[in-house]
């Protein structure tokens, strides 16, 4: 694969799937983008694609506390994430090709996916090779060093993904990203 780029399938179970997916649902959607999303610990403004202290939400949910949690004490995250991202994609809604904001966040990005699953597509900047990785339900992947700099990460706008021959048509997903932000402290 990708140096830096780590996948597992099935990093939660079915019973913690639904327990995130509560969490989420009980908390305030914002409507700052085409997809409802949700902010936690600091607000990434996607404007500026600009991120400082005077942007600090308060803490991550308490529904999030176990994983990020599995996060550090897996070895995923060195620290335990600081910033939390929920976007929701509808059928047919994705996200364009791009690159986390390097000064903004931290090497790792992690990312779990609850609900439907999906193709995330990967290109490289300095070869334009693409790659593709199939994030199933429950997953995590995991953009570090030369996949979290080198390669930009995308989800098409489909409705269906072909797998393996199989034609998987998509449902509401729900992605949780964690990372870390760096702060100036001098602001």
């Amino acid at each position: 694969m990708i140096s830096g780029l780590f996948y597992a399938e099935n990093f939660i179970s079915v019973a913690s799937e639904q327990e995130l997916l509560d969490g989420v649902d009980q908390s305030e959607w914002l409507p700052d983008l085409k997809r409802r999303v949700q902010q936690y610990g600091y607000k990434y403004d996607y404007k500026s694609r600009s991120i400082d202290h005077t942007m600090f939400l308060g803490q991550l949910p308490v529904w999030s506390t176990e994983i990020t949690k599995r996060l550090v004490d897996e070895g995923y995250f060195e620290i335990s994430p600081d910033q939390l991202i929920v976007n929701e994609y509808q059928s047919g809604q994705g996200i364009s090709a791009h690159v986390d904001c390097e000064p903004c966040f931290q090497d790792t990005i992690g990312s779990v996916t609850i609900g439907s699953g999906c193709y995330m597509e990967l290109k490289s900047l300095e070869t334009c090779e693409r790659r593709s990785v199939y994030l199933q339900p429950r997953s995590l992947i995991i953009l570090s060093s030369e996949a979290r700099y080198q390669w930009t990460h995308a989800i098409a706008k489909r409705t269906f993904d072909d797998v393996d021959g199989v034609r998987i048509p998509r449902s509401r997903r729900v992605s949780l990203t964690f990372r870390n932000v760096v702060i100036d402290e001098s602001e």
